[in-house]
């Protein structure tokens, strides 16, 4: 005999709970879980050990060929993406408002159908006049690109199965909903049922599609976990809309490497590659400023070069001191504060410190451990760094500098840029060929080699 059983999903991460609670006991978010239909619960047990198709099994070394990619002509986003985009695949990129996806993937659109392929743009947000009029401002109003404006996902699979188009934009899948589930568009059910749909027609008819996904106020993209375990790759398009800059990055990838990026800037005429974008984080530096560092950062197999500042500023006696961080994580610059203090005997206990990352640029790499250690020391005693010189090496809380990966790149981009001098930790990789151009300064331990007393 069978029961409905009901249950409760959070609109913000997609939990489930068995009854209705004012806050989602896992994203702790307030008035967020609605009710859906339940599935049905089948009291009596069931066998599934028999009565099945047999799949057939294939050994791991079988050989297979690799996938062919299609080159959109912006090497800045086929980078990104591992080296082009493969039929078949479903990819959702994610970004603040604004920050320019539907600008990139109205480029992208137009240079593929340029190239001969047959493109759909599919937006549930905007009128398709409203597309066509950013078109032209961009310079693409001849593009030969479909343009329609629907959220139904019946509808425009049924338009899209009479002639499979080789590439199609969803813009954007939270709007999009499909009439055999309850709910309004957005939901967690709407939005996993309509990009299964979707996924579904991609592999079927070997079309690349692009679903662009809503981000929460924490950045995450909106709706379902599960929505970015069902699509073969997820793109996060960040930057901040007060910067020029935009960088495209690839979160998770089932045909080539993650971490890799793309790096746009924001022009009159829409978004325009950065080639060298080391050359964009280095613009207009000061030698004679004190606590500046530049740390050569890694992106996938990309070095960017960025310029660390920090400012510490003397509170009278009995006043709170601020820290403040822009780019880096916080945490993280309370432990080499700490290091400093316990270590080296600098003391920031009276002072309020400052750090940023110019540009606008976020680091997640451990290896600016040293550089941002240089930028305060520099600050502290207010003595400039060498405006030649790139810093890199992680800080363990002993004060010692451990190596990083990827030594000889991270040197090779600072040598083609200029730069004569590096400090980097004492063991690690070596680049005798850029070993010849640079001079080094290797560090072993902090409290060996004090800056501020040089």
């Amino acid at each position: 005999m069978a029961k409905p059983k009901k249950k409760y999903v959070c609109q913000n991460c997609g939990s489930i709970a068995h009854r209705w609670e004012g806050q989602c006991g896992d994203c702790s978010e307030w008035n967020t879980l609605v009710e859906e239909a339940g599935e049905t619960v089948f009291a009596s047990k069931h066998n599934l050990q028999s009565g099945g198709r047999e799949v057939r099994l294939v050994g791991l070394d079988s050989e297979i060929a690799l996938p062919d990619r299609k080159k959109t002509g912006i090497d800045e986003f086929d980078r990104a993406v591992g080296g082009g985009l493969v039929a078949g695949s479903a990819t959702l990129m994610g970004g603040d408002p604004g920050i320019g996806k539907s600008t990139l993937l109205l480029q992208v659109s137009a240079r593929l159908a340029e190239a001969g392929l047959s493109v759909a743009y599919i937006s549930g947000e905007e009128a398709a006049d409203q597309v066509r009029l950013r078109a032209r401002r961009l310079g693409l109003g001849k593009a030969p690109v479909k343009l329609a404006s629907a959220t139904s996902v019946r509808d425009i699979l049924t338009t899209l199965g009479r002639d499979a188009p080789d590439f199609v934009v969803i813009d954007s899948i939270q709007t999009m909903h499909s009439d055999l589930i309850e709910g309004a568009p957005g939901t967690v059910s709407q939005v996993r049922a309509s990009a299964q749909e979707i996924i579904k027609f991609a592999k079927e008819h070997g079309t690349m599609v692009m679903l662009v996904g809503h981000v929460t106020k924490d950045g995450n993209i909106a709706g379902p976990r599960v929505l970015e375990h069902m699509v073969d790759t997820v793109m996060s398009f960040e930057g901040e809309r007060s910067h020029q800059y935009r960088i495209l990055r690839s979160i998770k990838n089932r045909f080539g490497g993650t971490d890799e990026i793309g790096v746009f800037a924001m022009e009159e005429k829409g978004l325009t590659e950065v080639a060298n974008p080391s050359a964009l984080f280095l613009t207009d530096r000061s030698e004679e400023v004190t606590g500046a560092t530049v740390f050569p950062a890694m992106e996938g197999t990309r070095p960017v070069l960025v310029e660390i500042q920090a400012l510490t500023v003397r509170l009278a006696s009995g006043a709170t001191p601020r820290r403040s961080v822009v780019g880096w994580d916080s945490s993280r610059l309370a432990m080499i504060l700490a290091v400093l203090e316990a270590r080296c005997g600098l003391s920031f206990s009276g002072a309020e410190v400052y750090l940023n990352v110019a540009g606008g640029y976020r680091l997640t790499d451990p290896a600016a451990d040293l550089a941002v250690a240089a930028a305060l020391i520099s600050a502290h005693a207010e003595r400039p760094m060498p405006s030649d010189a790139v810093i890199f090496g992680e800080i363990a809380l002993s004060g010692e500098i451990r190596p990083v990966s990827r030594t000889p790149l991270r040197l090779k981009e600072a040598s083609k840029l200029g730069f004569d001098r590096a400090l980097i930790p004492a063991s690690g990789e070596k680049s005798s060929d850029t070993m010849k151009k640079l001079q080094f300064a290797k560090l072993a331990n902090l409290v060996d080699h004090m800056l501020a007393r040089d």
